[in-house]
């Protein structure tokens, strides 16, 4: 576990206390790890194992999750962006419905509420949950798409970047 937490340049939250993270009658341990990525890191606050009943043999595990300060600095944000509007929502509705039940093959359903039960019912009766999750996803997307325009892709700065120094121009430079 401490290879791969390595590995992945992770970090462990657990802090020293007189509380343990699991405990049965057999006996008590610090089994449950908290871990976090360098971003989480500096906004993660007031780890504690708490003391109260959790029914459950391992105890309950309290953090704060606050705001960082960036500092004023940048990055570069890199993505596709879509112009979402009330009447694009409408049609999104009607498209999702449209290809979930493309995907799924339920050809009988007409409104999200019953669909959302059927998808429901599928889920619990079948054995492969990555497939019904893929094909969701598929038809999220296949929806997403044909609903709503593609904005502009011009890359936005945002307030994030790498090192202090760096600026526009660099970038801008680095490209050329």
């Amino acid at each position: 576990m401490e290879e791969y937490i390595i590995s992945k340049s992770l970090y462990t939250m657990n802090e020293e206390s007189e509380w343990t993270t699991f405990y049965t009658r057999r006996g008590s341990s610090n089994i449950d790890l908290t871990t976090v990525n360098d971003q989480l890191l500096k906004a993660l606050k007031n780890w504690e194992i708490c003391e109260e009943d959790s029914c459950s043999d391992h105890s309950i595990i309290k953090f704060h999750i606050g705001q960082c300060s960036t500092h004023g600095r940048q990055h570069y944000n890199y993505g596709i962006r879509y112009v979402v509007n009330e009447q694009n929502l409408d049609r999104f509705d009607k498209n999702l419905i449209e290809s979930v039940a493309t995907k799924f093959q339920k050809d009988n359903v007409k409104d999200l509420p019953s669909l959302d039960n059927e998808l429901a019912t599928h889920a619990k009766e079948t054995l492969d949950i990555e497939n019904v999750v893929d094909k969701l996803q598929e038809a999220i997307m296949l929806a997403w798409n044909n609903s709503f325009k593609t904005a502009e892709t011009i890359p936005k700065w945002t307030n994030y970047k790498s090192v202090p120094w760096w600026t526009q121009k660099l970038t801008i430079k680095r490209k050329n």
